[in-house]
């Protein structure tokens, strides 16, 4: 297998290509989602076909997305920073190295604690190749955390809307200094 060709971005390096790399975090493309966080997912034009990873950088308060189920299981380690875990509709305080094993159809999210930030790794199957979709479901507790929708629903872009809304149209950023912590950048 061929080392796969890694391009250079405004934002930061890029996989163009299959095959094998290697790609530091702090040097890969960002996206920067607002009160969603910021993650590195390590993919570039075409996504991995397996399984997704991403390293999520959440500033207090922040949230990983909307309170949801899917059909793929996921995992999350948080790295560094507190979060509180949201499952089937109860909190969970999460700390450095507490792992979350997330089980299909298991309802969800992760917020970052209100003290400090978080950061947080998250590895899920691809919910399309296990007869997939995220279902978006209305919970009180995540509401008060702000990542409940309203109403239920299957369609990502209505569960973000708001959110989406009042974000740029292109969201890459480049890795900023101290988002991995005492990084050395």
């Amino acid at each position: 297998m061929p080392e796969a060709p890694i391009r250079t971005s405004k934002n930061g390096l890029v996989v163009d290509g299959d095959g094998w790399f290697v790609l530091n975090a702090r040097k890969s493309r960002w996206k920067d989602e607002g009160p969603l966080g910021s993650y590195c997912n390590f993919e570039g034009k075409r996504r991995f076909p397996h399984f997704g990873i991403n390293v999520t950088v959440l500033e207090p308060g922040e949230r990983m997305g909307m309170y949801h189920r899917e059909k793929g299981q996921e995992a999350f380690l948080v790295l560094s920073g507190e979060c509180t875990l949201i499952v089937e509709g109860e909190e969970r305080e999460l700390e450095a190295w507490d792992f979350f094993y997330c089980a299909p159809e298991t309802e969800h999210i992760i917020v970052a604690s209100d003290r400090q930030s978080a950061i947080v790794l998250a590895v899920g199957a691809r919910g399309r190749g296990v007869g997939g979709g995220v279902v978006y479901t209305v919970c009180k507790t995540a509401a008060r955390y702000g990542a409940s929708v309203a109403r239920e629903t299957t369609d990502s872009a209505k569960a973000y809307a708001k959110i989406y809304a009042a974000l740029p149209r292109s969201r890459f950023a480049k890795y900023r200094k101290g988002w991995l912590g005492q990084d050395g950048d």
